[in-house]
């Protein structure tokens, strides 16, 4: 992993939060299960904006968790829309952070996340794009 080369999508983060203590796992670092949480919920964003409405997560592909976050940093999650098929679209999720007091940014982790759109009866809906 190159990470500390590569540099942050030049757009607006999805989601931005601070890591918390109540966020860590056994070893004192942040759990991947709220970073992914985190993830879902960047990409759901970008789910519900292109499809105009609710969406779900079907699949989760290609984590790769490339450093811990810690306690206090801030991770500022992109999203950007891959491919938007008849009702899915699949969203790739990249996770930046940012110790509390410095401005070096490093990447820690990225996924691809496929959603549905769903309809009103919890169906999957054609996405509407304009």
């Amino acid at each position: 992993m190159t990470g500390d080369t590569i540099l942050p999508p030049e757009m607006m983060p999805t989601i931005r939060v601070i890591a918390m203590p109540t966020d860590t796992n056994p070893a004192g670092d942040i759990f991947g299960g709220w970073l992914m949480s985190q993830m879902d919920l960047a990409a759901g964003t970008v789910a519900a904006r292109v499809s105009k409405g609710r969406a779900s997560t079907v699949s989760v592909e290609q984590i790769q968790f490339h450093r811990p976050v810690l306690v206090g940093d801030e991770v500022s999650l992109y999203g950007e829309l891959l491919k938007v098929g008849r009702t899915s679209m699949r969203i790739k999720v990249r996770a930046w952070s940012r110790a509390r007091h410095q401005e070096d940014i490093k990447q820690v982790t990225e996924a691809v996340f496929t959603f549905v759109a769903l309809d009103e009866n919890a169906r999957p809906r054609a996405v509407v794009q304009s």
